[in-house]
């Protein structure tokens, strides 16, 4: 029920700690994987690793998507690619810095769908989409203004595309992950001030691994979930849940 033979499968964000753990994650399940992200000898590392082909394109750039997708034939999506933005309050944020993380998480991740989807439908074969949004679009978390009004939009881009692209066989789905300790939260979650009264909160009381973010996704992507779409799925140790 988890095998992705045959299936070609782009990954955003795979240059990431989360995004690479889920190329090899799908390759093992016999996906051909298309890997797309920022960081070019990352993704040439990841290539040599797994086998995955590399597609770097600007995720704020509408231009940039309709050139890289435009001749794909893809089945599946994984939206993985984001920006963290800034630690800042509704009163000191900067809205340079709320722009930069709303075109990247909210308005690249709905580029990306609207020329995939396209692909998808022409090739007449459904398929599935997930998005990595967060739990800082389910709960509100201190300082992540930015981030989680960018991951809130997701979750709705996610249950918009559902209903719209349900027609055509193609499900949508996002999942909501907790912490995982990569370079770009360490800087945050990382101070023992912030991080250990965060993880008293969470019925688990540890961070994710990487894996265990990527698992959830591919089972998203698989026929075993192909009665699931328009779900926002928290993979998040129990933390909303209290």
């Amino acid at each position: 029920m988890w095998r992705l033979d045959g299936r070609t499968v782009l990954v955003t964000g795979a240059s990431g700690g989360i995004g690479g753990a889920l190329v090899r994650q799908l390759v093992s399940a016999g996906a051909s994987v298309i890997a797309s992200g920022r960081s070019i000898e990352a993704l040439d590392a990841l290539a040599a690793q797994t086998g995955c082909r590399t597609l770097p394109f600007d995720l704020t750039s509408e231009d940039s998507v309709r050139d890289a997708l435009g001749g794909l034939d893809l089945w599946g999506v994984v939206n993985c690619g984001g920006f963290g933005g800034e630690i800042a309050t509704p009163m000191d944020t900067d809205i340079a810095v709320f722009d930069k993380v709303i075109s990247i998480n909210a308005r690249g991740a709905l580029l990306v769908t609207k020329y995939a989807a396209q692909s998808m439908i022409r090739l007449n074969k459904g398929g599935s989409i997930v998005n990595v949004s967060s739990q800082a679009s389910l709960a509100a978390l201190s300082g992540h203004i930015s981030y989680g009004s960018s991951k809130a939009a997701l979750d709705n881009i996610t249950r918009v595309s559902a209903l719209e692209l349900g027609t055509y066989g193609i499900r949508v789905n996002s999942v909501n992950p907790t912490v995982v300790m990569t370079e770009m939260s360490a800087f945050y979650w990382g101070r023992p001030e912030i991080g250990e009264p965060f993880l008293q909160q969470m019925p688990l009381r540890r961070w994710a691994t990487e894996d265990e973010i990527a698992a959830p996704i591919v089972f998203l992507l698989g026929d075993g979930a192909s009665m699931i779409t328009g779900v926002c799925l928290p993979i998040d140790g129990g933390f909303t849940c209290c």
